[in-house]
């Protein structure tokens, strides 16, 4: 292999921030990029319905890019696709299941161009003019996980995507402990790892307890249970199906999207249950409650929102109810505690019992510390960048990895955007590229910004006052109006001297400009605004939108 010149790694996403991850692996004129996820919209986005990375820097060198390479089938690594091949025009490599979630989630969103798939497995190896690149599998909650091995001149860069290791595995989940250390053995320039559970001491659950626990539940409970999960957690919804069949119960599937991925997976055999387990929802009655299980997920694959509309008995399908029981086996997504816990409360409010408390039920998918120190001392990186989570997890992770004996200085934890080279034995910051957020509202891509989104947050907090006046420039006077219309300011019946007080002085300030030499309409409506801001303040302390409305009426012709 020809010695490498130029060794950069940029995050795109996923740093500082949970989902959205992409990063782009640039070895001399290549470049490599892996994932390409979506983000929920945060609180502050009013109206958005996801986020993905701003791909800016790789459409301007297209030429280089040399694919797309999926570590797994999430959606914080696989739900941003579509938007990005909108642009480029690049091949993607990745594993059979993780393929056609990929293609079912484009397909989802409307992407009609065509897409090129090349699937591989673990043991594929793509040879490209500055680098090899292959592969190792990974054991996360879902098959056909792979971390992805760019092997330069200067050894190894591994991105692990999402991981942890559990010993009692199985087949379809299983990880290459003796790939991984082989490629330790020959040589690990730098390290890329997944810090989700960065924070978390000890190790994760084994998914053999997990799947006890759930049978032992499914065995003691009486009456009809929900079980909650997401719909990509396939192996928790394997273990969910174990617990039915031990208990001797039917499973009905409630949800677009799980039915999908369930079709997928029972096709391509990554889910492995007997056709007479699963039922229909007109077969329920069937069947006495104690032998039933209901398999729910939501709209965008989490089972929160499904759960709530059937507490409060707005489901088309279930009616959450006595007798009942609710088990939440899925973790709760950062940022959702609340909404979560909400939930739980509206279910024992409609008279269901909730497990939820049991740790085991929504243990967690990615490794704890003594896991990442773990993969941290498999691979025995010169360079580590801690990757996939908010920044104190990332923080946590650079302290693991500094106590594991990689040396500070070759410890960088990245920010978006920010070139990371490798050279001459050295790691150092080489400058910024664009990168943050694109905001998907609709079938809008990017065209909502900052400005949009603060006026939509000062409309959600204080309201919008229009003030409409018609003027009759001709004759110098205003024809009609001042009219003021308002939402989500005040309760117009019980503020009707406030809006008066109001409308006089929009009044004053029309009339006194339009009796001068010259006027302009921008000058008048700024006046207003100026005007009603301060008013208003004074009189309610708050700061609606004003928008001010000047017509004009031209005279009629005899």
């Amino acid at each position: 292999m020809k010695k490498n010149e130029k060794i950069k790694l940029v995050a795109l996403g996923g740093v500082g921030e949970n989902g959205k991850n992409m990063f782009v692996v640039e070895v001399d004129e290549d470049i490599f990029v892996i994932d390409a996820g979506l983000m929920y919209p945060q609180n502050e986005m009013l109206g958005i319905d996801i986020v993905v990375p701003d791909i800016s820097y790789l459409k301007q060198n297209e030429e280089k890019v040399k694919g797309i390479f999926l570590t797994h089938g999430h959606e914080d690594h696989i739900g941003g696709l579509s938007y990005i091949l909108r642009d480029l025009n690049v091949p993607v490599y990745t594993t059979r299941l993780t393929a056609e979630l990929a293609k079912e989630k484009m397909k989802e969103q409307d992407f009609k161009e065509q897409a090129r798939f090349e699937i591989i497995t673990a043991a594929s190896v793509l040879h490209f003019s500055s680098a090899t690149v292959s592969f190792f599998k990974t054991n996360h909650s879902i098959p056909d996980s792979i971390a992805i091995v760019i092997q330069t001149s200067e050894g190894a860069i591994v991105h692990t995507g999402d991981f942890k290791f559990d010993q009692t595995a199985g087949e379809l989940y299983k990880a290459d402990y003796g790939q991984m250390a082989k490629i330790g053995d020959k040589g690990v320039l730098c390290l890329l790892s997944d810090s989700t559970d960065a924070d978390k001491p000890g190790y994760s659950t084994s998914d053999a307890i997990v799947r006890q626990e759930l049978i032992h539940s499914f065995l003691h409970t009486k009456g009809r249970i929900i079980a909650a999960c997401f719909a990509t957690d396939l192996n928790r919804i394997q273990h969910i199906f174990d617990a039915a069949v031990k208990s001797n119960r039917k499973v009905a599937i409630m949800g677009k999207n799980l039915h999908r991925v369930l079709n997928i997976a029972l096709k391509h055999q990554y889910l492995l249950v007997e056709e007479e387990v699963i039922i229909s929802f007109n077969e329920i009655q069937q069947y006495p409650s104690d032998q039933v299980v209901i398999l729910t997920t939501g709209t965008k694959g989490e089972p929160i929102e499904a759960l709530q509309k059937m507490a409060k008995k707005n489901h088309k399908q279930v009616l959450i109810g006595e007798g009942d029981t609710v088990l939440f086996s899925t973790s709760t997504l950062l940022g959702s505690e609340v909404f979560v816990y909400k939930t739980i409360d509206m279910l024992y409010r409609a008279g269901a019992t909730v497990l939820s408390g049991n740790k085991t039920f929504n243990s967690s998918n990615h490794g704890s510390q003594e896991e990442l120190k773990f993969m941290i001392n498999m691979m025995k990186p010169k360079f580590f960048l801690p990757i996939h989570g908010e920044y104190r997890v990332l923080k946590a992770h650079a302290n693991l990895a500094e106590e594991c004996g990689i040396l500070y200085e070759n410890i960088h934890i990245p920010e978006h955007g920010e070139f990371v080279e490798l050279k001459d034995g050295k790691l150092r910051v080489a400058g910024k590229i664009p990168a943050g957020n694109v905001l998907i509202d609709g079938s809008g891509i990017g065209d909502v910004g900052n400005i949009v989104l603060r006026d939509r947050k000062l409309l959600s907090q204080d309201g919008i006052l229009t003030v409409v006046v018609t003027l009759n420039k001709a004759e110098r006077m205003i024809s009609a109006g001042p009219e003021i219309i308002t939402r989500g300011f005040v309760y117009v019946r019980e503020s009707e001297k406030l809006l008066e007080e109001a409308a006089d002085r929009v009044k004053d300030i029309v009339e006194k400009s339009i009796s001068k030499d010259s006027f302009d309409w921008t000058g008048i409506k700024q006046d207003i605004r100026d005007c009603l801001n301060q008013f208003l303040y004074e009189k309610t302390r708050r700061r609606p939108m004003i928008l001010p409305i000047i017509m004009e009426v031209k005279p009629v012709k005899k």
